[in-house]
This record gives C-alpha cells, sequence and structure tokens, in this order.
C-alpha cells in the first residue's frame, strides 16, 4: 500500500468504526503516548534497560504502527499529504547534506 493509500484507508476507518477524529490537540497527546512506548521498547530492547513481567507482551512491529496510524490521523486532520511532505522532506535532506555526513569520523 502506498502512503496516499494508507491515509485513505485510516481516514475511512475513522469515520466509520472510530466514529470521528479525535480533535488535533488529543492525537497529539496519543502520538507522544505511542512514541514513548516505542521508546520503551527500544530502551529495554536494545538500550541497557531492564525488562519488568509486564513488558513480557510488547511488540515492537505493533508500537511503531501505532505511531504512523496516528501520524495518519493528524496528517488527514490537518490536510497533509504525506506522500509530497516525505518527498519534499528527502530532497530538502539531500540538497542540505550532500556532504555532511562524509567527513564525519564517528561513522567511519
Amino acid at each position: 500500500m502506498t502512503i496516499l493509500e494508507a491515509q485513505q484507508i485510516i481516514d475511512k476507518w475513522i469515520t466509520t468504526t472510530g466514529i470521528r477524529y479525535f480533535n488535533e490537540l488529543t492525537n497529539t497527546a496519543i502520538l507522544m503516548e505511542e512514541v514513548g512506548e516505542v521508546a520503551r521498547i527500544m530502551a529495554r530492547q536494545y538500550g541497557e534497560q531492564s525488562f519488568k513481567k509486564s513488558d513480557t507482551e510488547v511488540n515492537l512491529a505493533d508500537e511503531m504502527a501505532d505511531v504512523l496510524f496516528v501520524l495518519m490521523c493528524l496528517a488527514n486532520q490537518t490536510g497533509i499529504d504525506l506522500t509530497e511532505a516525505l518527498e519534499k522532506n528527502l530532497e530538502k535532506k539531500s540538497i542540505r547534506d550532500a556532504d555532511r555526513h562524509k567527513n564525519n569520523e564517528k561513522l567511519k
């Protein structure tokens, strides 16, 4: 599925199963919660933090999908075409960072 198709599928799901979008501020708070859940897993699975018993059922892919879902909700609510936004962002980074990382000793 493309990013546009995902945005359309999410919009259809929200307006049927979900009834309506939460307001933008609520969805921003939910996005932060979901990012925090990804960070929690990353700190335990790839970092030095210890797992708790309550962490045994965690699923990184599912949590990342939750982040993407809410981000796409916000994009839909604010009229942002994420395909276009990502293309422009990658172009900006390609120009800005064309030589930036080549001389970074930490990356060699």
